[in-house]
């Protein structure tokens, strides 16, 4: 009987049957399991068989529902009177000394909670949140261990929210292998100072690129640690920033404009998000329709928009001299546009081409640092949150664990 329920070491004594509401909420089984007679015990602090039991003990655990009720064991625990160790719990395969749930009860419990939030596993099983929480973060610090830095030389970085507001996290993520190696709370250069010590002098001279935005912080804390890396500025936060800051700025002074023409100001107020966007992901041909009419009717919205596009295409080149050439065509239509936001940001993009035109030696592809974003928000968003950051990272690191 013992071996059928896989509680080796114990006899059954008692088994009984509770429906909803006698015990509890739900249906429960009570099994006793007994202790044998005399016999050699393992102790649990050395590992040494003992012959002699210092005292018994009661303890309730849970262990796997059966059928349609949840599961209690009555254990009685013996305590061996053990000569190296002085009295100590007999070591058991299916039950920690100090637990209250078995083995497989917690292996289930931390399997759930790989494709589960806490609270539905919570509730499934019949357990406090704080329970499943302990077993899962157990499990994740067994399985992941300390930060296994490898020997990344191509390195992605980028920033998202933790919390409402403004709290953030850095995610730092190898190029190569696409394992998210490090998170960290914050994203100024001190917050993201920790990882480079971490990997130490050798490593850092091991770095040979990195994908970012354009982040004064994550750029200034990268020159200042990896002297052989190069800064890989990604297409997404520069074209983002252009459409903040030049797109968005020429709409809302065109909107300004128009404050005599209320049609005609509705109209580029509400056109924000068919600017931003690209053409191929408008959701239909009527708003296709309504984004060449305002291009039409605007010529410094025209120009913004078209301009942005060309931007883009700097990307797509492999060779830096062909890009280069085409950075200076395109530097040449914004400064003659006669468009000072659009002017201030190629001016200001001058300063930092470098970090554009090293794509073509390191094409970095940075969406894969923004698909591993997205799915941190899906599981930000499947938990509700989460309250222990700590725990938080160790979620995104399982969830990431690179292609071998």
């Amino acid at each position: 009987m013992s071996r059928l329920g896989g509680w080796k070491g114990q006899r059954i004594g008692i088994v009984e049957r509770f429906e909803a509401g006698v015990k509890g909420p739900r249906a429960e089984v009570w099994i006793e399991l007994l202790g044998f007679g005399d016999h050699p015990r393992k102790c649990s602090g050395c590992g040494h068989f003992v012959q002699s039991v210092h005292d018994w003990s009661e303890r309730e655990i849970r262990d796997l529902p059966l059928f349609d009720a949840d599961t209690v064991l009555v254990v009685w625990r013996a305590r061996v009177a053990c000569p190296r160790c002085g009295p100590k719990l007999e070591a058991l395969d299916w039950l920690e000394p100090h637990a209250r749930i078995t083995n497989r009860l917690a292996e289930n419990v931390a399997r759930l909670c790989k494709v589960m939030p806490i609270k539905q596993v919570a509730e499934h099983h019949g357990l406090h949140w704080g329970t499943v929480k302990a077993i899962d973060r157990a499990c994740l610090d067994r399985e992941l261990g300390p930060v296994k830095l490898g020997k990344a030389r191509l390195l992605l970085m980028d920033e998202f929210a933790i919390h409402k507001g403004q709290s953030y996290a850095t995610a730092i993520t190898d190029a190569e292998t696409r394992r998210v190696l490090w998170v960290g709370k914050g994203r100024g250069r001190e917050d993201i100072r920790p990882f480079f010590e971490l990997i130490g002098k050798n490593g850092c001279k091991r770095i040979q690129a990195v994908g970012m935005d354009m982040s004064a912080a994550f750029e200034g804390e990268v020159r200042a640690r990896c002297p052989n890396a190069e800064i890989v500025y990604d297409q997404f936060h520069v074209v983002a920033k252009y459409g903040h800051d030049v797109i968005d700025r020429i709409r809302v002074d065109e909107a300004n404009r128009y404050r005599h023409d209320k049609a005609s100001r509705e109209l580029v107020k509400g056109a924000k998000w068919l600017l931003l966007g690209n053409w191929e992901n408008l959701p239909d041909r009527d708003a296709k329709f309504r984004l060449n009419e305002l291009l039409d009717a605007n010529q410094p919205l025209m120009t913004a928009y078209v301009l942005k596009d060309a931007l883009k295409e700097l990307w797509r080149y492999k060779r830096e001299g062909w890009a280069r050439k085409a950075w200076e065509n395109w530097m040449e239509l914004a400064t003659s546009s006669g468009l000072q936001p659009l002017v201030k940001f190629a001016k200001n993009l001058a300063q930092r081409i470098d970090g554009i035109l090293s794509h073509c030696r390191w094409p970095l592809n940075t969406s894969v640092q923004e698909g591993i974003n997205n799915k941190i928000k899906v599981l930000k968003r499947i938990a509700y949150g989460y309250r222990d950051e700590d725990y938080f990272f160790l979620k995104i690191r399982a969830a990431f664990p690179g292609k071998t």
